[in-house]
């Protein structure tokens, strides 16, 4: 494959809560490559989940998510973002609670800070939520991946308690909104 055919990438980092839930959520976009799970906006080196966990760290659980803008937009990330998760909520995900589970974006440029706040400001006047929305704009500074047995959980333990409760509905409830924009399995 020749440089000019290989796709484009980008990188979002987003914070919404449980990251078992986002990444669960962002695997199946078209367009998207990869989904790491981790940390990201502490003051802590090479943090542990454990240590995150406590919620004295200052990082939230995140992912970072690498994508071909040429078939799926910042914009449309963003739009998924905001509404697989309550992003009116300050430092909680339904029972997730602390700063760990903040909503966040974490952009990586002035064109995705200005992105998110235009996404935020067209939410906040559609009505499509009852409050305003609370999520941070954060820059990343450091991105932590999380714990091997962090990554594609959702896929790797489709048996566990959390994940036929909470991430199950909640990627069902996905996959009808934005149909799509899922992968075609067959072809990616």
């Amino acid at each position: 494959m020749s440089a000019a055919s290989e796709p484009k990438k980008e990188i979002a980092v987003l914070g919404g809560g449980c990251f078992w839930c986002t990444e669960a959520v962002f695997l199946r976009l078209r367009g998207v490559s990869k989904v790491v799970s981790g940390y990201t906006g502490g003051s802590v080196e090479n943090p542990t989940y454990k240590q995150v966990c406590t919620g004295q760290t200052g990082h939230a659980e995140v992912v970072q998510i690498e994508f071909d803008p040429d078939v799926i937009t910042f914009d449309q990330i963003l739009d998924v973002f905001f509404h697989t998760h309550d992003p009116t909520t300050l430092n909680r995900q339904g029972a997730d609670v602390g700063t760990q589970y903040r909503s966040a974006v974490f952009y990586r440029d002035e064109e995705q800070e200005a992105k998110a706040k235009a996404m935020i400001e067209k939410l906040d006047a559609s009505g499509d939520f009852d409050d305003p929305i609370v999520t941070t704009l954060e820059t990343v500074e450091k991105f932590y991946s999380a714990e091997d047995y962090h990554q594609n959980y959702f896929t790797l333990n489709p048996g566990q308690g959390y994940c036929q409760v909470i991430v199950g509905p909640k990627v069902a409830k996905f996959q009808k909104r934005y149909r799509t924009l899922l992968k075609n399995t067959k072809q990616e």
